[in-house]
């Protein structure tokens, strides 16, 4: 079952070759309920962004199209695909202190070695008022059962450090560490990140787990997207309480 339901476009590939990414690609191309969840996330993303002539950077791009939302969007990576404007490490930014309204990313934070790291790099570079948003997979007890059992990456809330394990830029990392970071260890990031403002909004229980993501089959067609979208929204509180993933928005509060 398992093998049926895997991508044919994906099965067996190292996540971390570059050409696993190109084929990602092609799978968005091909997935059109994936991609109305692509762009659920991408109008989130785009709404949080403040008014103002600064770049708004994203880091991570890779497959993703979050360009066709985001008019001006600097894209990023630290793979030099051809299709991206910049090839950058997001705790390694180049550019000038202030200089940037927005840095977005999806699904990286919790691929990174060291999260200080890019809270303090991207704290340099936004100016006040500016943010950096992001959609990251959230702890729930329905969102630890189906990423422990039904997903590749490591989802371990209990790990003691934000440090994400070894392993490449896709392979390694730890799915519950936005949570541990955001959530769990919340007075901790207070004290050591002063400078952010931090809002989490828990969501979407269940539209990407029908989606298939980029490598199994989608389990519902396209034509139910909008009716799916409903009900997820008709759960209210429940849907937060069973999210998979998470909006957080830190906004760049003063500067030292």
């Amino acid at each position: 079952m398992w093998r049926w339901l895997q991508q044919s476009l994906t099965r067996g590939m190292d996540l971390d070759d570059p050409r696993t990414t190109e084929v990602r690609r092609e799978v968005l191309r091909r997935k059109g309920f994936l991609r109305r969840v692509y762009r659920e996330w991408y109008g989130r993303l785009e709404a949080v962004i403040p008014s103002g002539t600064e770049r708004v950077l994203e880091i991570g791009s890779g497959a993703g199209f979050l360009a066709d939302s985001v008019p001006g969007l600097l894209t990023s990576d630290v793979t030099p695909f051809g299709w991206l404007e910049l090839v950058s490490d997001g705790q390694h930014l180049p550019f000038a202190d202030a200089s940037l309204r927005a840095v977005l990313m999806i699904n990286v934070l919790h691929h990174l070695p060291e999260v200080s790291l890019l809270l303090d790099e991207a704290a340099r570079v936004v100016r006040v008022g500016g943010v950096v948003g992001m959609i990251e997979p959230w702890y729930t007890p329905w969102s630890r059962l189906v990423y422990t059992h039904l997903h590749h990456e490591r989802f371990d809330p209990t790990a003691p450090t934000w440090a994400s394990p070894a392993g490449g830029p896709l392979s390694g990392g730890n799915g519950a560490l936005p949570w541990i970071v955001f959530a769990r260890d919340r007075h901790r990031l207070e004290q050591r990140h002063p400078q952010w403002i931090v809002r989490v909004e828990p969501m979407m229980p269940f539209l990407y787990l029908l989606s298939g993501g980029v490598g199994t089959r989608t389990l519902v067609p396209e034509a139910l997207f909008p009716l799916a979208r409903r009900v997820e929204r008709l759960l209210g509180g429940l849907a937060r309480r069973c999210a998979m993933f998470a909006l957080v928005t830190l906004e760049r509060a003063r500067r030292e």
